[in-house]
């Protein structure tokens, strides 16, 4: 399936650019969540026609996505969680690392939080990575410490 970018997405292409991709990956991600649309003549002409609105709306999300950067090395990120000699009764994981950042005041999706490693299982400090573009990823601490009982 070919579709049109809208955004530019992480190993796939840039704004505008005519992909090939699976059908399921088009049809059920890209397209619903507009960062693509169908690579029809009509769809490419009205790409063209609207470039500069797209550019400008990358851009303006690039910037955001800069300010929320600065905002987060700021921050002292700790949760407490339920331990027993410093293991952790379940996990901490992308969603708990989400909430905890949007409780001290920037916005923060699970989606946006990168746990290569999988999800934390001790307590103590961990670097957890934040990807909120496709050209702003890097990591933050994450103190984790058992809650006192």
């Amino acid at each position: 399936m070919e579709v049109i970018l809208l955004e530019k997405i992480r190993n796939l292409g840039n704004l505008g650019d005519k992909v090939t991709v699976a059908g399921g990956y088009g049809r059920n991600f890209l397209i619903p969540t507009g960062k693509a649309v169908p690579a029809t003549k009509a769809n490419l002409a009205d790409f063209e026609v609207r470039r500069a609105e797209f550019e400008k709306l990358s851009a303006d999300n690039l910037v955001q996505a800069h300010a929320r950067q600065e905002k987060l090395a700021t921050l002292s990120i700790v949760i407490s969680a339920r331990a027993a000699d410093d293991k952790l009764y379940g996990s901490i994981g992308p969603k708990e690392v989400a909430d905890a950042v949007t409780k001290l005041g920037v916005q923060l999706c699970k989606s946006e939080v990168r746990m290569p490693l999988g999800q934390i299982r001790v307590a103590g400090e961990h670097m957890v990575g934040l990807q909120l573009h496709s050209d702003v990823a890097f990591s933050v601490a994450v103190k984790v410490v058992a809650e006192e009982q």
